[in-house]
């Protein structure tokens, strides 16, 4: 009689644990009709990254995927050689993936802006670089640009890279490294998919430095804006002629913007003397997308209203929000706003924990392969200020780490209870 409470026990803890179906639908937005024969993977993300399923797509582009636990996890789609991911909620039974057939060239790709974001070190002996590229892809009807090169940029000569990220339409920052492809010691590719929307790549870099430098940007592709900006402290000289405009907007720094570039214009422009951009509370606040918060919205606005001491770690620093409560129609705008806090390596993530699949770590330039993929946190509709707030230290400790202010142990355990309360604000919304 008493080995029935204990059966009853087992019986309901297995029943809790009782693996589920989660049935998905593949579209290829190419051509809008489904996509078959598409490889889908069904990752595990707690305790690391685990791929717990596979299957492909079958002729209607439908999958089925058994679920063994609750947690969150993330599908994984690849199409055309390119990955295209969705996460998926703790107790949800389907799910839909877009995809897009993929070319090595696709015509409507072009760069948006190339925004260089420059100053020196405390002793005034190398410069410190954050550059960021806006790739757009307007291509009609729309497909992903990808292969072994699908993005190439060029370094100016003596550059170290120190860290570097990628971020596509809708989605987080990726830890992307650029492949060098050994045509010219500074030419660089990134082997990520340039989706059709905008794609946006940051790569952070340090030069050696006497006192003067010479730039001499090198767009692969015709570029709306090329801006550069510099603390007060320094000088900026324009090469001949001088294709430069200054901003004079803000108050501790100099910006310079470049229109219409093509890939062959002039751009040199020398920099001489020393100085850092001041840290302030316009980081990168999180939008709905997990990005940083566009000028003017409300994110951004809060992100004013808040602590505007000088030793805030929110990622990328900044130098204050422009807030354009008109809706200005000057372009720069969005893109000040990102030299302002670009990306600043924001590895943390929805749980801050990247994903490295079998096909996802570049290598060699000659085998198309993507990098780690760091899941977007979800964007509830309730409790959305607390996840914010949430996603945004853990953002600011992934920055502190990087940026040296944490020590390894320092980081892990903080990093640690973080996605505890993270995690447990994701399981509390869901229910709500």
């Amino acid at each position: 009689m008493r080995l029935l409470p204990s059966i009853a026990l087992l019986c309901l803890t297995t029943s809790a644990f009782a693996a589920s179906t989660l049935s998905g639908v593949v579209t290829n937005k190419t051509t809008n009709k489904p996509s078959p024969g598409d490889e889908v993977t069904l990752i595990r993300l707690q305790q690391g990254m685990q791929e717990a399923a596979h299957t492909k797509t079958d002729a209607k582009g439908q999958f089925k995927l058994d679920v063994a636990d609750d947690g969150v996890h993330l599908v994984r789609v690849t199409h055309d050689k390119a990955n295209y991911f969705r996460p998926v909620q703790p107790g949800a039974d389907s799910v839909e993936v877009e995809v897009y057939n993929a070319a090595a060239k696709v015509e409507g790709v072009t760069g948006e802006a190339d925004v260089l974001r420059i100053q020196s070190d405390p002793g005034g002996s190398g410069l410190r670089i954050v550059e960021n590229f806006f790739v757009k892809n307007d291509s009609t009807p729309p497909r992903t640009q990808f292969s072994d090169r699908p993005f190439e940029f060029y370094l100016p000569a003596g550059a170290v890279v120190q860290g570097s990220a990628a971020l596509g339409p809708g989605g987080m920052p990726v830890q992307a490294a650029p492949v060098p492809l050994g045509d010219t010691p500074n030419h660089y590719a990134f082997v990520f998919p340039v989706r059709p929307g905008e794609t946006r790549f940051q790569i952070t870099y340090s030069l050696p430095y006497s006192g003067s430098f010479q730039f001499s940007p090198r767009p692969t592709l015709p570029t709306d804006t090329v801006a550069i900006m510099m603390p007060k402290s320094m000088s900026f000289k324009g090469g001949t002629p001088n294709p430069y405009t200054a901003v004079t907007e803000e108050t501790e720094a100099q910006t310079y913007v470049a229109r219409n570039v093509q890939p062959s214009q002039p751009l040199e422009f020398t920099i001489s003397g020393t100085g850092q951009l001041p840290r302030d509370t316009a980081a990168a606040t999180p939008g709905a997308n997990g990005g940083a918060a566009e000028p003017g919205s409300a994110a951004a606005n809060a992100a004013q209203s808040g602590n505007t001491t000088a030793t805030d770690t929110r990622p990328g620093g900044g130098l204050g929000v422009p807030v354009d409560p008109e809706g200005t129609n000057d372009p720069w705008a969005k893109y000040k706003w990102w030299i302002l806090g670009g990306l600043a390596l924001l590895l943390a993530g929805g749980a801050g924990v990247m994903l490295k699949g079998s096909s996802n770590t570049p290598a060699a330039p000659t085998t198309p392969q993507q990098p780690a993929y760091v899941p977007p946190a979800a964007a509830p509709t309730t409790g959305g200020s607390l996840l914010a707030a949430l996603k945004e230290e853990l953002f600011a400790l992934e920055t502190d780490h990087v940026q040296g202010r944490l020590t390894d142990t320092q980081y892990g355990e903080q990093k640690a209870a973080l996605e505890v309360v993270l995690k447990r604000a994701l399981t509390r919304t869901e229910a709500a």
